[in-house]
């Protein structure tokens, strides 16, 4: 299996190949960059059909977690995590504490955090082996709220440059995709008076949306196709594709998903078509804002955390007017904004 000539391999610092036959640990941690700071990025379990899935989404999360802590000003690197196997079955005790001994043997040059199928709870047992964790209980928590917000945040910012104003009443709103984040960025549309139309694999996620935020449940497929105001996409990655795009009815794609165009030229084909794009890793980066605020000497302060997750909307702000001034798609003028800052310093 070939790393050096993948397609997301970018100067990765580090890559490590991890696994524990006791506990049947595979993990795999790739460090982006630690020009900023030490690389920071949350471990995602993960059923990969093959462990060449597995290198490609770690690669291309790192790298994206580089770009993320830059715009959102952090003083950390870029880095990721992957363990591989069915979250249903194989979580143990023996494995997040097997996985935390191999964080304690990076010293620091990585620090994980909850993401996709790990919980707080999780991270509080890989604690067990290691301080090289952040999103601790008692400390800052669960993100999800917070990229929630910043995420709601981003929609209105969107919307408000797109029509003039952020109202979102009576808009609508495709989501797909109903996890922890997701749920919470319902509830801010709900009360923001959008109208949901959402969709989801695990059908008890979809069911509490609908019964909670009065949403319209449509199929796995048909979210594409709907004849909504915004798509936001909040499950996996690259929804955004050549089979995909020709069915968005949106003109504004805005979500919680890491990684939604499927390759960089897509952005430039939503830019044609006058479909504005808010980059995903300027618009979900409140989780990490908020893990941030717990390594403050005087203790984590959730106004202070909650305050540096609403400057998401001034980001997506500047970086929509830079795209209609240079005529480039906006993720394009995001990385352009984060190499300046990894380049300069904060």
């Amino acid at each position: 299996m070939a790393v050096f000539n993948q397609v997301e391999f970018d100067n990765h610092e580090q890559v490590v190949f991890c696994s524990d036959k006791e506990s049947g640990l595979k993990a795999i941690i790739a460090v982006h960059s630690t020009k900023l700071g030490p690389a920071v990025g949350g471990c995602r379990m993960w059923d990969y059909a093959k462990d060449e899935d597995a290198v490609y989404d770690v690669l291309r999360l790192s790298k994206g977690m580089t770009y993320k802590n830059a715009v959102a000003r952090l003083p950390f690197g870029g880095g990721k995590s992957v363990i591989i196997g069915d979250a249903k079955t194989i979580k143990s005790e023996a494995l997040f504490r097997a996985f935390g001994k191999q964080l304690e043997r990076l010293g620091g040059t990585y620090y994980s955090a909850e993401d996709v199928n790990i919980t707080t709870g999780d991270v509080m047992t890989m604690h067990k082996e290691t301080n090289y964790v952040m999103g601790l209980e008692g400390k800052s928590g669960n993100p999800s709220p917070f990229t929630a917000l910043g995420t709601f945040l981003g929609i209105k910012a969107a919307y408000k440059h797109k029509h003039g104003h952020e109202d979102l009443n009576g808009v609508k709103v495709s989501v797909q995709g109903l996890g922890a984040v997701a749920y919470s960025l319902c509830k801010h549309l709900h009360e923001a008076g959008a109208q949901l139309f959402v969709t989801d694999i695990n059908q008890e996620s979809v069911d509490r949306v609908v019964n909670d935020f009065n949403a319209t449940a449509v199929n796995i497929d048909e979210i594409y196709d709907l004849d909504v105001d915004v798509y936001a996409p909040c499950a996996l990655g690259a929804t955004v594709n050549d089979d995909t795009i020709p069915r968005i009815k949106a003109q504004i794609i805005a979500g919680c998903a890491n990684n939604q165009l499927a390759e960089s030229r897509h952005g430039e084909i939503l830019r044609e078509k006058g479909v504005l794009y808010a980059p995903d890793y300027v618009i979900n980066a409140g989780g990490i804002i908020n893990v941030y605020y717990e390594t403050k000497p005087a203790g984590y302060n959730e106004a202070d955390a909650t305050k540096h997750v609403e400057g998401i909307y001034d980001t997506l702000a500047e970086i929509f007017k830079r795209s209609e001034e240079e005529q480039k798609s906006t993720h394009i003028i995001a990385d352009e904004l984060a190499q300046e800052i990894i380049a300069n310093g904060l």
